[in-house]
């Protein structure tokens, strides 16, 4: 017998009839013999829903508030699910993340899990009972509510797979797996049978939407494999697990794009030491994510420093920075929402030549301008206009020969 964790998606658990459809599916796993543990999302546009809510009643609403209204959307599914189990003659209980331990830090919608103390659903699963977990969820020290931040269903499930060292973390959402770039873009992108955690990581980081980044992180940490199935269907799905030999053969393995990234540009900055520390610090501390950086050669003293973060925090960044000029002397500072990061991912980059060469060539051929550009061991990424994002993932899909009906990779970048 193995034990599963399985966790569904909002779009799964959408509708009463979904929740009955996961049900007869989590019943069926059940009576082949398999030991399972459930997570749950809220309903789709349920989070959404609560937040524009929260919003009419107040501009800046408080952060614990916040966890304690949004953590009562998964309680909806959890319990919906457990009922239409119990009518199919399958034992099952609902938990919060309070009942299952869950323990977080104390950052208010974006907490991050400390430790499990899955005593209540070890218990369970020895009742032969099937544990229906709220997923998004936990509690600080102070036992206040506290949520994941967005996909933090896949948090939660992993996490629990991990405490529970289950044999397998299933997780069903509204796509049959992992594609090597966004179908809605490019319809002949191929679905991946098997990715490394490394590439997933960084395929979530940069921007896919299957997986949350934490979520893949602690898989990677704690060897849980992950299977990516549609909920819709009995498809294979994508298996993220250990790199191996065979891997690393696909040269590139996917692109991805986001869309939802700032630049900001400070011209004028200081050219001496401590100033960026002293920058990038006061972002630091109000939890902000810096992706690329970039400083020119300074001159008489002063050099321009450029770095990304998410759309969303660019505006507050901006307000720190204004803060920070009457110490630092920052000349201007500018902000361009308008661009999109665009980025190759693959393991076989460790092992093959001219994949960065072959991307600058597309990019270029097609009058695409590169503002900024990072690496690692397995991805590149490029910062460009946003308006080009299409065409730029369609070029470069095309020319690594990642669809469906095109040659090996292996035979398209010099090695």
């Amino acid at each position: 017998m193995s034990l599963i964790v399985q966790k569904y998606g909002g779009t799964s658990v959408g509708s009463i009839e979904r929740i009955r459809n996961v049900a007869d599916r989590i019943a069926l796993k059940r009576r082949e013999g398999d030991a399972l543990v459930v997570v749950l999302s809220a309903m789709s546009g349920e989070t959404d829903r609560l937040i524009k809510m929260a919003r009419k009643m107040t501009a800046d609403p408080d952060q614990r508030e916040m966890d304690m209204l949004l953590s009562t959307g998964e309680r909806v599914t959890i319990a919906l699910l457990a009922m239409a189990l119990q009518s199919l003659g399958c034992k099952a209980q609902s938990f919060t993340g309070r009942q299952v331990g869950i323990l977080t830090d104390n950052m208010h919608t974006r907490a991050r899990i400390e430790e499990i103390q899955a005593g209540r659903l070890k218990e369970a699963l020895s009742e032969g009972i099937v544990p229906v977990v709220a997923g998004f969820q936990g509690i600080n020290q102070k036992s206040d509510v506290t949520t994941l931040g967005r996909g933090g269903s896949d948090t939660t499930a992993v996490a629990l797979a991990a405490a529970l060292k289950a044999d397998l973390c299933e997780i069903y959402t509204d796509v049959d797996g992992v594609y090597t770039t966004d179908p809605n873009i490019v319809p002949t992108a191929r679905r991946i049978s098997k990715i490394s955690y490394e590439e997933m990581l960084e395929m979530a980081s940069l921007g896919a939407k299957v997986l949350q980044t934490r979520s893949v992180e602690f898989a990677m940490k704690y060897r849980v494999p992950v299977l990516v199935r549609s909920s819709f269907n009995d498809g294979p799905g994508t298996l993220v697990t250990q790199e191996d030999a065979e891997m690393e053969q696909e040269i590139v393995s996917g692109i991805t794009y986001n869309k939802d990234q700032a630049k900001v540009t400070l011209v004028g900055v200081p050219d001496r030491p401590g100033v960026a520390s002293k920058i990038f610090g006061a972002i630091s501390k109000e939890e902000m994510n810096v992706d690329m950086i970039i400083q020119n050669v300074g001159q008489a003293g002063l050099t321009d420093l450029s770095f990304t973060l998410p759309k969303e925090d660019a505006r507050r960044a901006k307000e720190i920075l204004l803060k920070l000029d009457a110490e630092i002397g920052i000349k201007n500072i500018a902000i361009n929402e308008k661009i999109s990061k665009v980025s190759l991912v693959g393991v076989g980059m460790r092992s093959h030549s001219g994949v960065a060469a072959k991307m600058f060539s597309c990019l270029s051929a097609e009058g695409i301008n590169i503002m900024m550009i990072s690496t690692s061991e397995i991805k590149i990424s490029c910062v460009i206009e946003s308006k080009y994002t299409e065409l730029a993932v369609r070029t470069l899909h095309d020319s690594f020969g990642l669809g469906e009906s095109q040659p090996p990779k292996s035979e398209q970048v010099t090695r």
